[in-house]
């Protein structure tokens, strides 16, 4: 993964160009806050590039989203498409995670910065609540910009100086071009100073720019100990995430926002927040909570909350939420340096534990290979003090590499100059630690060690989940695999490729299955079915139903007779169990194809050089209803070459999509990749369900072409 550097280079001419787009697409499109974001060099991160109007803590949580990440930049580059959410609700429903951490009102969209074949990146803009219709003009001048940025950036790559995103976003201004009238502004200070309630102005990251005599007076306070500083921090008494939340809410919103607070003297303040340009304008009056404290929020309910700070608060919460849905540690070490890593300033971190007292590493980021090579050796021949890394049970902070030495010997060696060692805890039992490392010295703060405390217990439970996550579905996966056929027999004149996908969702065991039975000089059976349900009895019905097959055909029943005696096995073994079956005898000397099927999707045969032809015999019950049904055989001419796919209902039911509709681009896309040799055909057949992140089902797909 790139280095990230203090010190960010001039952006260059196409950058610059990209920006200037960027300025652009906000101001026609009326949005109010803007994003670039740029695919990293490893393809897997978007990395904000640049952004206009957000709040800097919000710029720092969302500055690296994952390209495989459920938010609406990478949805629309993933599935190149322009994601549209018209209001907080659409976000909420769509993105949970996202929504958490941003819970103001607003539209957004999301847009692909493509060209030709190639993605480089996306486009987020948004817009004030109220204006929660994507206009066909809206959508025609972010699809021209993502156009004209593609086209930019594809040229750049051509040329040998690719344009590589920043290390940290470009905050660009609305005010780029435009000249302000000095008279002007002048006029507008001195109508200002002359009012007596107080006004200042906030900058995007939150900082006094500019404050009247009045409001000065009014907040206790100089000006020159007020202006540059963040309100909450040059005030202590505003310094609780409720109030820089509804700086926060104005920005976001674009809606003016309130809140009363108390001086320490006693004295009632009321803040009236407007959005502007560049930031927030505040009004400052006294307040008559003093008079009618019922109105307002009670000054005792902000105990205990200050000091907390508020981007830490909302990383916190989208990590909380993400980290529910990560099923596997790969994933959550992704989660954890994508989001705390950038909130908190750290360069590494690393997640280790005890086995065989010995350390293990479960999974790093920004850790170097030398660092984790000599830890390793270390770990294997060490004779340290109680406390070391990965047997840690109270927290601890090491600010320097001196105090980091103690417990570990080759930190004078070591990139790392400072970290936090986090025992990972849950339901009193601890099974490893988390290091959040530092290249330089660093001093924790009471606030820091106590949300890096907290975050350890949020990352002990994903992990705990994971391992048992872990287990189960290497469980699963040894189950499903030994109930499926090793390999497949060679049968003289044919030529078979197979292919099986469990679903990603969950970690349930699948019912599906295929077999190839042979049945003598050029006889074969072919056999694909679908178990309902997904856990182990459904596994167990599977692998029953396998073995009859396998019975009934070698006593040489034909297809009508073999699925008739399964159908009544699968009443007496698992009532209420349905299963779907399509038997198929392949007699490859008189080439004919006898065809049998229990409820199960057709069977496509491609003829060579030729039509997809739809196989459909005589429809007949899913095996495990009626004890008395029957099934009977229809006979198809197998044509020299020919190609016959069988399949299972995870490979083309979609969401939306009509299953007839489904089957047919199932047809033509056979067709059309029929030539291919046939593990090659297999291969793409299967190619975009192996490239969806979450199957809701499993896939089989068996294969088979008559060779001479």
């Amino acid at each position: 993964m790139r280095q990230e550097f203090e010190a960010t280079a001039a952006p260059g001419p196409e950058a610059r160009q990209l920006h200037d787009l960027l300025v652009a697409v906000i101001n026609a499109t009326g949005a109010h806050l803007g994003a670039l974001y740029l695919l990293d060099e490893d393809q897997e991160l978007l990395l904000m590039d640049a952004e206009q109007g957000f709040p800097i803590t919000i710029a720092r949580a969302w500055s690296r989203v994952r390209v495989n990440g459920p938010v609406p930049s990478a949805v629309a580059l993933r599935e190149r498409r322009l994601v549209w959410l018209a209001d907080q609700a659409e976000l909420a429903r769509d993105y949970p995670g996202a929504a958490l951490s941003l819970p103001y009102d607003f539209s957004m969209a999301a847009a692909p910065i493509c060209a030709g074949d190639a993605c480089w990146g996306s486009l987020l803009l948004a817009w004030p609540p109220g204006q929660t219709e994507l206009t066909e003009e809206r959508r025609q001048l972010i699809e021209r910009t993502c156009h004209r940025m593609g086209a930019v950036l594809s040229d750049a790559a051509r040329r040998g100086q690719p344009v590589t995103p920043r290390v940290r976003p470009r905050v660009i201004s609305p005010r780029r071009g435009r000249r302000l009238d000095p008279d002007a502004g002048m006029a507008a200070l001195d109508c200002l100073i002359g009012l007596p309630e107080g006004y200042l102005a906030l900058n995007l990251e939150g900082r006094i720019t500019f404050l009247t005599p009045s409001a000065a007076e009014l907040l206790g306070d100089s000006p020159s100990q007020l202006l540059g500083r963040r309100a909450w921090e040059a005030l202590p008494w505003l310094n609780t995430p409720e109030y820089e939340d509804r700086y926060r809410a104005a920005v976001i919103s674009q809606e003016a926002t309130s809140f009363t607070a108390r001086r320490p003297s006693g004295q009632w303040l009321a803040f009236q927040l407007y959005p502007a340009p560049m930031g927030i304008s505040v009004r400052v009056t006294p307040s008559t909570m003093a008079r009618d404290p019922g109105h307002l929020m009670p000054d005792q309910m902000l105990a205990g909350s200050r000091g907390t700070a508020s981007s830490t608060l909302h990383s916190m919460l989208q990590l909380t939420a993400m980290l529910s849905q990560a099923a596997t540690v790969r994933e959550i070490v992704d989660l954890v340096g994508d989001h705390l890593l950038p909130v908190f300033s750290a360069q590494s971190l690393s997640i280790l534990t005890a086995e065989s007292g010995r350390m293990i590493l479960l999974g790093s980021r920004g850790t170097s290979r030398k660092t984790i090579d000599t830890f390793n050796e270390w770990s294997t021949t060490r004779s340290s003090p109680a406390g070391s890394p990965a047997d840690a049970t109270e927290p601890g902070f090491f600010a320097s590499r001196r105090e980091l030495r103690t417990i570990y010997p080759p930190a004078v060696d070591d990139p790392i100059a400072a970290c936090a060692v986090l025992p990972l805890t849950t339901q009193g039992r601890s099974f490893g630690t988390l290091v959040i490392g530092y290249e330089r010295p660093h001093h924790f703060t009471e606030d820091e060690r106590a949300t890096l405390t907290s975050l350890a217990g949020l990352v002990a439970q994903a992990l705990d989940r994971a391992k048992l996550y872990d287990a189960k579905h290497r469980l699963a996966q040894s189950l499903q695999e030994s109930l499926l056929p090793r390999r497949l027999p060679h049968i003289d004149g044919l030529d078979v490729a197979a292919r099986y996908l469990p679903a990603t969702f969950g970690m349930d065991i699948g019912g599906d299955f295929y077999d190839l039975i042979s049945l003598g000089d050029e006889c074969a059976a072919a056999v694909i079915g679908d178990v309902q349900g997904h856990d182990p009895t459904a596994a167990a019905l599977m692998g029953q139903v396998r073995t009859a097959i396998h019975a009934y055909a070698a006593s040489g029943a034909d297809p009508g007779e073999i699925l008739a005696h399964t159908n009544r096995l699968v009443i007496d073994l698992t009532p209420n169990r349905f299963t779907s079956c399509l038997y198929i005898n392949l007699d490859l000397h008189n080439r004919v194809l006898d065809v049998a099927s229990a409820g199960h999707l057709p069977a496509l045969l491609h003829h060579h050089g030729g039509a997809t032809q739809l196989i459909e015999p005589t429809p007949g019950l899913l095996l495990g209803i009626d004890p008395h049904a029957e099934y009977e055989a229809s006979q198809v001419a197998l044509p020299p070459g020919g190609t016959l796919a069988l399949y299972t209902d995870g490979l083309v039911e979609a969401p939306g999509v009509l299953l007839d509709d489904a089957i047919a681009e199932l047809s033509l896309h056979l067709g059309r990749l029929a030539r291919r040799p046939l593990q090659e055909l297999a291969d793409a057949l299967i190619a975009p369900s192996s490239n969806v992140d979450q199957r809701l089902d499993d896939i089989a797909l068996l294969l088979l072409r008559s060779v001479d």
